[in-house]
């Protein structure tokens, strides 16, 4: 199949043995090694979404997943199923795998946001009673415990006590026959006690002879005494095989019970590790997640259209219909893309520093051209992009930078390299063919309106249900999501890569062949990269919009590749310069040089014209960026500057306002001192003017309103080439103009320029400009001190808004009448003219005296207006009068 061609040319086995180094258990790495690519973009979006969400837990610190104490054992399991008889080490490990398969749910259950992995883990069933079991029967060295059953351990304590009677009379005998004896030791014998026996000397110890040495020199005999013993020793030894089969039968006969409970939780396990293994080796790539773009709507031409190209044919058009392949949503971007094996290389391997490439494909190209030096990365290209393509399909992040945009094909299909072969009679041109005749099948039974699910054909990669099955509950085939188009008019959406397209023939008739086979593709293919050094297929792009030029960069100066891709320039091949640099004599190149023709030298030289003229473009790109950056950065002290004045204004505000109380405080404090004197000692007119005066001083000192304004700074005019200061930006700038007649100037500070008012600066010693509006305010400021200068010189009257409350000025009203109330309210704001104000006690009771009252006061002449006290002074049970 050219799918497991493609896969071999891109060289996926050996990143899956890089991926599976990653891997925790060796589920994970059975199952990296033979990583398989999902057939529909329902999987892959599952298998994506594992290893997003494994990849924040790997990122959080304690939250790792952990796969301690897990083990393969998948072919325990079968053999459990078959009535077979699991031993001590594969019951603990069924035991250990169900204890870790527990706490790796308890992780998971713990983390927050990770909706998939917590559905994954919610399928494991973990069977705590079953693993208490093993335990309590199988030790730590897998052997049958002597708690398992009574049985078990009587017949083990008859053994250690019969084992005890063998060896207290071998060691008699060992004791009387030592010269007999080779070596005081006891050993075993087909289970048997036994002693070595000199071989002159067997007639010493009468027995049974079991083995002897290699030399001959010793004999492994059985003492008569002990032949009894021995006897025994073996019966009770096949009772505790036995015993120990009986124990271990019923512990496997748990285990195949839950088989297939078991069996889940080895593919939920596996399918964890792996998600796991790829969050690992994503991170160490320092790879992203791609983002599948999907494609637009698919229109159908119309019948008996002609083409272009078909104008001056003389055939009859041909009545069809066809699809017309949508154009994506939005571009390609695989920017910064590495090759995942060449990293591996550079980091392991002591290989050459990768040159990431950038890849940016708009929506509406099918085709795209790669031309450029031999040796220059074109190959490199193709695998890089086909192996981020499986990468993405297979769940995994891509080797690029953010953000990582690429459609989902659901076909890769690659004719790289070289497949001449001497057996089969290939010569490179023929084996191109032939691949390429594969590849054409494929998309031609796509075309066919071959549904995805109809043969193995159809999935590019199958998923092999015999090693790890994939149930349907995890990976469902929603049709209403992914909706297969017509079955007449499918939507093309494979990949095709092709190295050398028509090389190893007649250079005009492979061009044409490539010409050809590239417009069919452009057709049949969501999207196909072709390296090729035709000339006429760089000329495609300005005949069809579906195709797109890109070259890898060559330096004229070093003369060698720079491995960078460029995009909308074709490439020069370079092949005399590449053939001097890499050996070849220099007569046969200058030589060669002479029989190139001048037309392709003249396209050379504006080929290379454009590539000077794209290299200074992004030297100025390069360029206005860092000016960019400079000037954000600047932009970001500013703002910094700009907020720390901010904050520095509310300090002040703060302190100010704090200030302001405290000197109300105060200025309360004194106002209530005066009071208590005036009301301690006589009430007359000329010591309420005195408080009152004193109230003024008061507030003269306390209040700001009232305080002489600061005397400003003498103005200044700024000029040009003056340094001045801007308080705003806390900047000093340069003036570029003078002020204009709307008070403007132009200042730079840095590299920036900027027009500022006159009224926003100030000299470096702290002047401000003498402003028109500053000017206006002076003459008005000099006017009211005059007009304030004027009201001093008049006598100063008495502000009837501050009134001390004295006995002179109250009178208490409690229990008279209305009418006599009135006569002692007349007589009372006559007296208390000169105190500005009167308090009149009425008290509350039922409120007709207080209306009477008020209604006396409200058409009284010498009453300017009247209000209830406050609670201090009576509230409700007395006015205040205040009096004209």
């Amino acid at each position: 199949m050219i799918q497991a061609e493609t896969l071999q040319l891109l060289e996926w086995p050996r990143l899956c043995q890089h991926l599976a180094t990653f891997a925790a258990t060796k589920l994970g790495v059975a199952a990296a090694l033979d990583l398989q690519i999902p057939a529909t973009q329902a999987q892959t979006a599952e298998l994506l979404a594992q290893t997003q969400e494994a990849y924040q837990l790997e990122s959080r610190a304690g939250s790792a997943l952990s796969f301690d104490g897990i083990q393969d054992i998948g072919v325990s399991l079968q053999r459990a199923e078959l009535q077979g008889l699991l031993s001590g080490e594969e019951l603990l490990a069924i035991a250990t795998t169900l204890a870790g398969s527990r706490q790796l749910r308890r992780i998971i259950d713990s983390a927050p946001d990770v909706p998939t992995l917590k559905e994954l883990a919610s399928q494991l069933r973990t069977y705590p009673e079953i693993e208490q079991e093993i335990h309590r029967c199988i030790d730590d060295r897998a052997q049958v415990a002597d708690r398992a059953t009574p049985k078990l351990a009587g017949i083990r304590v008859q053994m250690r006590q019969l084992r005890d009677r063998i060896y207290q009379i071998l060691q008699g005998i060992l004791q009387r026959q030592s010269n007999a004896v080779q070596e005081q030791v006891i050993t075993q014998r087909s289970s048997r006690f036994v002693i070595p026996v000199k071989a002159p000397q067997k007639d010493a110890i009468p027995g049974i002879v079991h083995d002897s040495s290699a030399s001959g020199a010793t004999l492994y005999v059985e003492p008569h005494n002990t032949v009894n013993l021995n006897n025994q020793m073996r019966q009770l030894l096949r009772q505790e095989q036995a015993e120990e089969e009986a124990v271990r039968r019923a512990l496997t006969e748990q285990v195949a019970a839950v088989k297939p409970d078991l069996d889940r939780l080895v593919v939920v396990v596996t399918t964890l590790d792996l998600a796991a293994t790829k969050a690992r080796y994503g991170y160490w790539l320092e790879a992203n997640p791609p983002k599948f773009i999907e494609l637009g709507e698919p229109e159908l031409t119309p019948k008996n259209t002609v083409n272009l190209d078909e104008e001056n044919s003389d055939e009859e058009p041909a009545e069809t219909s066809q699809v017309l392949i949508p154009n994506l949503r939005s571009q390609i971007t695989l920017r910064h893309l590495r090759h995942p094996l060449l990293v591996w290389q550079q980091q392991y391997e002591q290989g050459f520093t990768v040159v990431p490439v950038d890849l940016t494909i708009q929506p509406q190209i099918r085709v795209v051209a790669i031309t450029g030096p031999n040796t220059g990365g074109k190959t490199v290209t193709l695998k890089t992009l086909g192996l981020a393509a499986l990468m993405a399909k297979a769940g995994m992040f891509v080797a690029a930078r953010e953000p990582v945009e690429l459609p989902w094909f659901d076909n890769i299909l690659a004719d790289i390299g070289d497949e001449q072969s001497l057996q089969q009679s290939l010569s490179t041109f023929s084996g191109h063919i032939r691949r390429i005749s594969r590849i054409l099948e494929v998309l031609t039974n796509k075309s066919e309106g071959e549904s995805a699910g109809e043969g193995e054909e159809n999935s590019q990669f199958p998923m092999p249900d015999a090693q790890f099955p994939m149930p349907d509950a995890q990976f469902p085939m929603p049709d209403a999501q992914f909706p297969m188009p017509d079955a007449q008019f499918p939507i093309p959406k494979s990949l095709v890569l092709l190295d050398e397209v028509g090389a190893g023939t007649d250079p005009s008739e492979g061009s044409a062949l490539a010409i050809a086979l590239l417009q069919y593709l452009a057709q049949h293919s969501l999207l196909t990269i072709a390296t090729t050094h035709f000339g006429e297929l760089k000329a495609l792009k300005y005949q069809d919009a579906r195709f797109e030029n890109a070259s890898v960069e060559f330096d004229d100066n070093s003369m060698q590749p720079t491995y960078r891709l460029l995009w909308g320039i074709p490439g020069r091949s370079n092949a005399l310069t590449i053939a001097k640099r890499l050996g070849l004599l220099a007569s046969i190149v200058d030589e060669a040089q002479t029989y190139v023709g001048g037309a392709s030298q003249d396209v050379n030289q504006v080929i290379a014209g454009l590539e000077a003229q794209r290299r200074r473009q992004e030297t100025k790109a390069r360029e206005a960026t860092q000016l960019l950056h400079q000037t954000e950065k600047l932009h970001k002290e500013v703002s910094q500057k700009a907020a720390a004045l901010q904050e520095r204004e509310r300090d002040l505000k703060i302190a100010q306002e704090v200030a302001v109380n405290e000197a109300i405080g105060t200025a309360k404090s004194e106002i209530a001192q005066i009071i208590r004197k005036l009301q301690a000692g006589d009430q007359t007119a000329q010591n309420a003017q005195q408080a009152t005066d004193t109230l003024n001083q008061i507030s003269e000192k306390h209040l700001p309103s009232r305080k002489a304004p600061a005397k400003p700074k003498p103005g200044f005019m700024p000029k040009t080439g003056d340094r001045i200061r801007i308080p705003s930006l806390g900047q000093t700038a340069e003036v570029l103009s003078g002020p204009d007649a709307n008070e403007e100037l132009s200042v730079r500070f840095g590299i920036m320029k900027m027009t500022v008012k006159l009224a926003e600066i100030e000299s470096l010693d702290g002047e401000k400009p003498e402003t028109k509006a500053q000017l206006a305010k002076v003459a008005a400021q000099a006017a009211a001190t005059a007009k304030a200068k004027q009201a001093a010189s008049e006598p100063a009257k008495p502000n009837p808004e501050i009134a001390i409350r004295t006995a002179n000025n109250s009178i208490d009203l409690r229990g008279a009448r209305v009418s006599d109330a009135e006569i002692e309210i007349d007589r009372a704001l006559s007296k208390a003219v000169e105190y500005g104000a009167l308090w009149i006690i009425h008290g509350k009771g039922t409120g007709q005296l207080r209306r009477g009252v008020h209604e006396f006061l409200a058409t009284h002449p010498q009453v300017s207006r009247f209000e209830l006290a406050s609670q201090k002074e009576g509230g409700g049970g007395v006015t205040v009068v205040y009096l004209k």
